[in-house]
């Protein structure tokens, strides 16, 4: 059977599942749309919401960026699992507690102010869209290259398949469905990992065979990547070159960014007690360990594999002949997110740190802010770059006609999809990692377009527009704009502003930086009043987002961009970790406003002292 006909029947049959779900647990209330019912049990919702949260980004991306990243990306891992922490801690059992179907809905009655539900109605929709663009985006990656279609092409197909069964379930079909994706991707994503552990250290768990030796050279595998991105002029995969102030703030973002997020909070409005709110939180992080303990192994044994393939005998000899590629770099070529170009026309594949291009485009941006220091830096590094890439490729290929830069451009997305086929796996493992790639996609953006409908539907329309609509024209509500939201995504996801886990750590910066400051402050605070909420939400995502446009574009049109990440605006902080400094901003301003305005009125501080000892929770009320 060819791999095409394979991986049809394997992503056939999961979808089939997915549907099957769907229409079993269709909702046929608001409260089934909204929360499914408050009846899920606590490891059920623990594995949903790590299907939920384990996006594209983390299952198809994470392991990407950090394999040709690093050490500095390892922030990634440390943020996202450190966030499941605090919301366990901190928010979960509260926000149960208080037993509403929305974070809006909390924020507004907290701060007794339909202002306010309505910024973080705002607030909600500007997270979720960024986040869901990283989500369509890996759609497209994974169906681009196993239905042998264009990238576009699979975006719109997995916007089809999306629309089908979310529309129709809302959480109750959704939470059921994750489940379902949550087993699926993570098998596909620790089977192919033992494959590999196996093949490079003989150790058959990965975590493990991260820190064992390396069966080819005899040393510790770590010390073999090291050695062999040394010898093509890459930094070291163990070292820090960030700097540690950006490191730390990226860090933290994340982590505040998780335990801020809409569609993730929701999932404990789901369960039936407080109790399990927290539990939920905990088996979630139990779920989530699976596959974050086992992203590194796959990161960096990715790398070693991608580099024996092009360098054979070493990088000390020859490189790969053009007309020798194997079969993997020609399916992930016609998807144009891995391209083989012969620059010098020696029919060999030069890879190697072609540090000159990316100089020069530090160079660029240098002096377009103008800043002599860093234009002479910028220079200096370019020619540096230069000289090595030349001296490589006549240490390589003494006959080439020039250098002309590295000869292979690898898109960060595809390592892990392509992961198998690279150490030359079975082609059922091939398909399950197909499937896999989709469910993790599918399930976030599934959560997301759930969380976008009841802000809409549920805070804005019933909340402040027509308090009087029926049950049945809000559940209506709801699936039109969940539709909207996913011809939105589609279309931002065709052009998205970086790879899925960087898209997706600015909707983390959002989340940071406006949804999590309000919750903790209206939760653990009695003093804060709305008029502080207001002005600290607005401060807090007026700055991140005007942070993030500068260096990404005006909404994401890169043209537009004032700044890169490699030359930030502002102590080094790139776009990507400015959420922390959001969040402080908030806090400030929000502190600030409350201490010129009128306190806050002596219901709302019993609410607060009622939300503080959680206890006795019902079903969600105010519906």
């Amino acid at each position: 059977m060819d791999q095409f006909t394979l991986n049809l029947i394997v992503v056939g049959a999961t979808f089939a599942l997915y549907f099957g779900i769907a229409i079993w647990a269709r909702a046929g209330s608001t409260a089934e749309f909204y929360a499914a019912g408050g009846g899920v049990h606590p490891v059920l919702n623990g594995m949903a919401t790590g299907a939920d949260w384990m996006s594209a980004a983390s299952f198809i991306s994470m392991a990407g960026i950090i394999a040709f990243g690093g050490y500095d990306t390892s922030a990634y891992l440390m943020g996202w699992t450190g966030g499941y922490v605090l919301l366990a801690m901190l928010l979960a059992p509260y926000l149960r507690k208080f037993g509403k179907f929305t974070v809006p809905e909390f924020i507004g009655d907290r701060f007794y102010s339909g202002t306010a539900r309505v910024i973080a109605v705002i607030a909600l929709l500007i997270i979720s869209i960024t986040y869901v663009i990283g989500q369509m985006s890996g759609v497209g990656v994974a169906f681009s290259r196993f239905l042998e279609v264009k990238a576009s092409t699979g975006l719109y197909i997995g916007a089809a398949i999306v629309f089908a069964y979310a529309v129709l379930g809302g959480m109750k079909g959704i939470t059921y469905t994750q489940v379902a994706q949550y087993v699926v991707l993570i098998i596909a994503y620790t089977i192919p990992a033992i494959f590999i552990s196996l093949n490079l250290t003989g150790n058959p768990i990965p975590p493990l065979g991260l820190f064992s030796d390396a069966t080819a050279t005899g040393t510790p595998l770590l010390e073999t990547l090291n050695g062999l991105l040394a010898d093509l002029g890459f930094k070291s995969y163990t070292a820090q070159s960030d700097n540690t102030l950006n490191l730390f703030l990226f860090t933290v973002s994340l982590m505040i960014g998780t335990a801020g997020l809409p569609h993730v909070i929701v999932r404990f409005f789901t369960v039936p007690k407080v109790a399990d709110a927290r539990s939920s939180a905990g088996w979630a992080l139990v779920f989530i360990a699976l596959l974050y303990l086992t992203a590194p192994a796959v990161a960096a044994m990715a790398r070693v594999n991608l580099i024996n393939t092009f360098f054979p005998n070493g990088p000390q000899n020859a490189p790969l002949a053009m007309a020798d590629t194997p079969e993997w770099v020609d399916n992930w070529t016609k998807t144009g997110l891995l391209k083989v170009t012969d620059l010098n026309g020696d029919g060999l594949i030069q890879y190697y740190n072609d540090g000159a291009t990316k100089q020069a485009t530090a160079l660029a941006d240098a002096t377009k802010a103008g800043d002599e220091a860093a234009i002479a830096a910028a220079q200096a590094a370019f020619d540096e770059a230069a000289a090595a890439g030349a001296a490589k490729l006549a240490a390589t290929n003494p006959q080439a006609a020039s250098w002309k830069g590295s000869e292979l451009t690898v898109n960060n997305d595809i390592m892990v999809l392509a992961n198998p086929e690279i150490a030359q796996l079975p082609g059922w493992v091939i398909a399950l990692v197909a499937a896999g790639g989709l469910a993790a996609a599918l399930s976030t953006a599934a959560g997301l377009l759930m969380a976008i409908s009841s802000a809409v539907s549920h805070d804005l329309i019933k909340g402040q527009i027509n308090p009087s609509i029926s049950e049945k024209g809000e559940l209506m509500a709801a699936r039109i704009s969940m539709a909207v939201a996913i011809a939105v995504a589609t279309w931002l996801g065709l052009n998205p502003p970086g790879f899925a886990a960087q898209t997706v750590a600015l909707a983390f910066g959002l989340a940071a930086s406006s949804i999590f400051p309000a919750l903790m402050m209206g939760i653990f605070s009695k003093k804060v009043n709305s008029a502080g909420a207001i002005a600290g939400m607005l401060a807090g995502l007026i700055a991140t987002v005007v942070y993030i446009f500068l260096h990404k574009g005006w909404f994401f049109v890169a043209s537009t961009a004032s700044f890169s990440d490699s030359a930030p605006l502002f102590l080094g902080i790139k776009s990507t970790a400015f959420g922390a400094v959001g969040a402080l901003i908030n806090f400030a301003v929000a502190f600030a406003v409350t201490a010129i305005t009128k306190p806050v009125p002596a219901s709302v501080v019993s609410l607060v002292e009622s939300i503080r000892v959680p206890k006795g929770a019902g079903a969600a009320t105010g519906h």
